[in-house]
């Protein structure tokens, strides 16, 4: 099964799209949100070149040594801005004893792969838009950390967050729309969100061996993720049916799934997409061709994550809230949920320290 890409321009106006063609193409994004956890849109303001420009400047960024990168860590701020080192980021699927239930209970071939232990991957957290002035969050709205001796850094990653962010937006319009909601019904929770451009980087060079589990079974605990293409592939996610799918990106796609935030807005309506990266039969091919063409053997993903305003209530929204699940969703200010989440995956200490 392949996801539906999902034109945005008809949607933006720049393709002249008629009212009933927009009406079903904003069906499409929430139905494929509900029943997939994800999907890919072309978005006319964002292009390949911009993404690999993006991808250009990270890859220089994580071939540094493993000391040069720590210089940007800040573990005291939950690791919400600057680098997280590998072996730091613990699978949820590894400490989530329900979660392991749920994997025992699935048909082999769609099990993922088990982690040894902590994620090996690096992640650069760069926060992205506007941050409110009075938060009782401080630690998840801090101040970006700017790496020395990469002066196109700051504009790179501005340029591409934003430019995400604003595609993220018009999808969370659209699936307003396709699930009978105001169209502002989640853009307008969004306003000066802890919205962070997350690229993470694998070093295919040390773990490029097939089964190598970059980044183990887990969901996201933000409202939308998404990304653009990486060089190498590796993502598997995880359909509502329970069957699982390595994701193909074409060019000039992003590829859009559903975080925690999302299932709560809809009282569990669309379920957050499960996903894994890991050195798959494809991945060893694009290794292979790396290497002829004497490219980065850094593997990087262009990741965001877009949140829902830290202060801001998580609950049911509009019809949503007379759904049989809804009570499994009672309100909870968005920041104090994130908190939680970094707890459990050991990017926030058990007693907040």
């Amino acid at each position: 099964m392949d996801l539906p890409v999902v034109d945005l321009a008809p949607f933006l106006g720049a393709a002249g799209g008629g009212e009933e063609e927009v009406r079903a193409l904003c069906a499409t994004v929430s139905a494929s949100l509900r029943d997939t956890g994800a999907l890919l849109v072309k978005d006319p303001r964002c292009s390949a070149a911009d993404n690999d420009r993006f991808l250009d400047v990270v890859e220089r960024y994580f071939a540094r040594s493993a000391d040069e990168k720590r210089l940007q860590e800040r573990p005291h701020l939950h690791y919400q801005v600057g680098v997280t080192p590998e072996g730091v980021e613990v699978p949820r699927s590894l400490v989530d004893k329900d979660m392991q239930e749920k994997i025992k209970g699935m048909p082999e071939e769609f099990q993922p792969a088990t982690p040894k232990g902590p994620d090996p991957k690096w992640r650069y957290m760069w926060r992205v838009g506007p941050r409110p002035a009075n938060t009782r969050f401080k630690e998840l709205n801090s101040e970006p950390v700017i790496p020395d001796g990469l002066p196109e850094w700051k504009e790179t990653m501005d340029s591409w967050g934003s430019k995400m962010i604003s595609a993220i937006e018009v999808v969370a319009e659209m699936a307003a729309i396709g699930f009978g909601l105001p169209k502002d019904a989640f853009t307008s929770l969004m306003k000066e969100g802890p919205h962070l451009l997350a690229p993470t980087g694998s070093d295919l060079q040390r773990h490029g061996s097939e089964g190598t589990v970059f980044a183990g079974f887990h969901y996201d605990l933000n409202f939308l993720t998404i990304h653009g293409r990486s060089r190498f592939p590796g993502l598997n996610i995880w359909l509502r049916n329970g069957k699982k799918m390595e994701v193909k990106v074409p060019v000039g796609c992003l590829l859009i799934q559903s975080g925690k935030q999302l299932e709560w807005l809809t009282g569990g309506e669309c379920l957050a997409g499960m996903h894994e990266v890991v050195v798959t039969k494809r991945t060893l091919d694009a290794i292979a061709l790396a290497k002829e063409q004497n490219r980065s053997l850094w593997r990087v993903s262009s990741t965001l994550f877009a949140h829902i305003a830290s202060d801001a209530i998580l609950k049911p929204l509009g019809h949503f809230a007379e759904t049989p699940n809804a009570d499994s969703y009672p309100p909870v200010r968005a920041g104090d949920y994130v908190e939680q989440e970094l707890s459990v995956i050991n990017l926030k200490g058990k007693d907040g320290l």
